[in-house]
């Protein structure tokens, strides 16, 4: 089967064609932001994406044929997880959705070119507003602001996944399944999120694009609420600015939270060059960010009564062993610790659209 994956991020476009499991063309389309201020909004980027995918396929001889045209799951409203068929419904909240993210795009995308193929089913796959809450995670200290989820849902579960997988690769004897586990997943990107997943389903996830949880290289993270109002209150920031200093800005350039606020850059390589040629500061700020994750996997423990069966590092950040190693550190008494460097979407796109064409999974209707 040939599947197409279209993932529209913030600054790029990422695209895939498998064959079954196979890969046969993984492009990642990076647009600069002279080349995105044309647009007022991000719905207005539609027609200039969705001619970058189809001229990237003529461009390397991809026939325009597909059994299934998958997108990345926009803001939706909150779902279950799992694979949903793009309707009427899911196009017509994407198009009025209130919170605006280039992933809105990714709905779109694939059903205007699936309908060009006849009999070609569109899907999205876990968007990252799934929401699988215990009810006791929903309540906060606020009735007017109860938890709401938004997170690294594809990633995260697509590598609950292979951690299974590959568990029962080493014992076939016992074969076990993402929904017979209780897992710890830790996306650690320009964003953080801290899953807890009980037997297949995330009873406890964060906002992470609003500022729940730890700080992260671009996002300030959890903040002192009295502080904030008081900030919002002073005069001395407008509302944009605020949200620059929250991590909330439409380029990276302009964001003001995080470790880009502290040091100046999001890029971790660099801040690990600085550390090893002395600079302290440095070395606070990073140790810092990992302290506050390490609280965060912790305190996910809890929600399992510390029955966890592995906690599963994920995301960009997951290429930094120092990283890594000082998180181990901290939260290996819990469960054992396994790391998966980088998030491969496209794949995860792809392998819940070849499961939905094959029966495996159900293919779910948005509503």
């Amino acid at each position: 089967m040939k599947i197409l994956a279209v993932n529209p991020g913030s600054t790029s476009t990422k695209i895939a064609v498998y064959e079954d499991e196979t890969p046969r063309l993984v492009l990642n389309i990076r647009h600069s932001v002279e080349e995105l201020s044309q647009f007022p909004r991000i719905i207005d980027q539609f027609e200039f994406r969705k001619h970058l995918v189809l001229e990237a396929l003529e461009a390397n001889d991809i026939p325009f044929k597909f059994d299934a045209i998958v997108g990345r799951g926009g803001l939706l409203k909150p779902i279950p997880g799992g694979v949903y068929a793009v309707n009427d419904a899911m196009l017509d909240d994407m198009l009025h959705a209130m919170r605006t993210h280039a992933c809105n795009l990714g709905c779109l995308i694939a059903h205007e070119l699936a309908a060009m193929l006849p009999g070609c089913p569109s899907f999205i796959a876990d968007p990252g507003v799934v929401d699988e809450l215990d009810d006791v995670a929903r309540i906060t200290g606020s009735p007017l602001m109860p938890s709401i989820t938004i997170w690294h849902a594809l990633n995260q579960r697509a590598i609950a996944r292979r951690y299974a997988a590959e568990r029962s690769a080493l014992q076939p004897e016992a074969p076990v399944h993402y929904e017979d586990l209780n897992l710890i997943v830790c996306h650690l990107g320009g964003g953080v999120s801290v899953g807890v997943h009980r037997h297949g389903r995330a009873v406890d996830v964060p906002n992470a694009l609003d500022g729940f949880g730890p700080f992260s290289p671009e996002r300030a993270g959890t903040l002192p609420a009295g502080q904030l109002i008081d900030l919002c209150h002073s005069g001395r920031y407008t509302t944009e600015e605020l949200k620059k200093r929250i991590g909330e800005a439409r380029a990276m350039k302009h964001r003001l939270a995080g470790l880009a606020a502290h040091l100046g850059t999001n890029d971790i390589p660099a801040i690990e060059r600085r550390i090893a040629e002395g600079d302290t500061h440095a070395a606070l700020v990073l140790d810092a960010m990992i302290y506050r994750i390490a609280k965060e996997i912790g305190g996910a423990a809890v929600v399992l009564y510390g029955k966890v069966d592995a906690i599963l590092l994920t995301g960009g950040m997951a290429h930094s062993e120092y990283i890594t190693s000082r998180l181990q550190e901290r939260v290996s008494f819990l469960a054992p610790v396994h790391v998966y460097p980088g998030e491969d979407e496209l794949e995860a796109l792809v392998m819940n659209a070849l499961g939905a064409l094959r029966g495996e999974l159900p293919v779910q209707v948005y509503r």
